[in-house]
């Protein structure tokens, strides 16, 4: 015998259900797409610290290369400018580099030469200039002429311009890859919402018979793949974060490279990626549903 109806006790099916079978796959899908997109955001961000750093202390300061003439020694040369940029306004200190230290830079080019102390290898004077207020290659060149030095003063400009150029490019590739998974992202959450409709043509009909409004119909789609996507991306975040904590133990504390170090700064990155995803998701999930169900009428 079958048990009479009770209202209190009925409950109408929700129009989209709380879990899907193909919700497992979407999740996994974005929660991807999240995890890559928190990596490269931690990238750039070390990146940029990293060229800021070697910009910082390239400007700061310059190198001197002496060449000797008449009677005076490289060694002598190299003091005597050494003591000239000294007293120069905008220089901290110079000092003259040992004779091994410019070998070792010329080395890698020459081979390995075992008379390389014969050959006319010039001396250089390392220059560590004023932070406030820093000297420019024309002023240590004239202090240099004024002692009758032959010398030529680089002042780092060009590798300063190229770093400052890498750093540009590292940072517009970062947006390109975001602009590119936020891209797949939403096409994926376009998609499921495609397959949504489609499933529920019948129930959307209905809804539009009893009165409901199309944003009404796609405010449930909204609703719902944010909140899918908002969950991915916590665990694509996540992910993410442990990855880059890892990377940085196994760094000693510096992450993968001295060169491009990763600080704990930079895993605080992971922070805005479920909002982000969810806020992906529900433009697109808005737009998808909206063109679709007008198209339904």
């Amino acid at each position: 015998m079958s048990e009479p109806f009770d209202p209190q006790r009925w409950r109408p099916a929700p129009f989209l259900p709380e879990r899907e079978a193909r919700d497992v796959a979407l999740i996994f899908v974005v929660a991807v797409l999240c995890f890559l997109a928190c990596l490269t955001a931690m990238g750039v961000i070390a990146a940029d610290r990293a060229a800021r750093g070697w910009t910082a202390q390239l400007t700061g300061e310059a190198t001197v290369i002496v060449r000797p003439h008449g009677g005076e020694t490289p060694d002598a040369a190299a003091a005597r400018a050494a003591e000239t940029l000294a007293g120069t306004a905008g220089v901290t200190e110079a000092r003259a580099l040992e004779p091994a230290k410019a070998y070792d830079l010329i080395r890698p080019w020459l081979g390995d030469v075992s008379d390389l102390e014969d050959l006319p290898v010039p001396r250089l004077v390392a220059v560590t200039l004023d932070a406030r207020h820093p000297a420019d290659a024309k002023r240590l060149n004239a202090a240099l002429q004024a002692q009758r030095i032959d010398a030529t003063v680089d002042d780092h400009s060009r590798w300063i311009k190229d770093i400052r150029g890498a750093g540009r490019l590292v940072r517009w590739l970062g947006v390109g890859v975001f602009a590119l998974i936020a891209a797949a992202a939403a096409a994926v959450v376009a998609f499921a919402t495609r397959a949504g409709l489609a499933a529920r043509r019948d129930v959307v009909e209905v809804l539009h018979m009893a009165g409901a409004e199309d944003r009404f119909i796609a405010r449930l789609f909204q609703v719902r793949f944010a909140r899918v996507a908002g969950l991915a991306g916590l665990i694509g975040a996540v992910s993410a974060g442990v990855l880059g904590a890892g990377l940085r133990f196994a760094g000693g504390g510096q992450g993968l490279t001295p060169a491009l170090p990763l600080a704990w700064s930079d895993i605080l990155a992971v922070v805005p990626c479920p909002l982000l995803a969810a806020l992906v998701a529900a433009a697109a999930a808005q737009v998808t549903a909206m063109r679709l169900i007008r198209g339904m009428r």
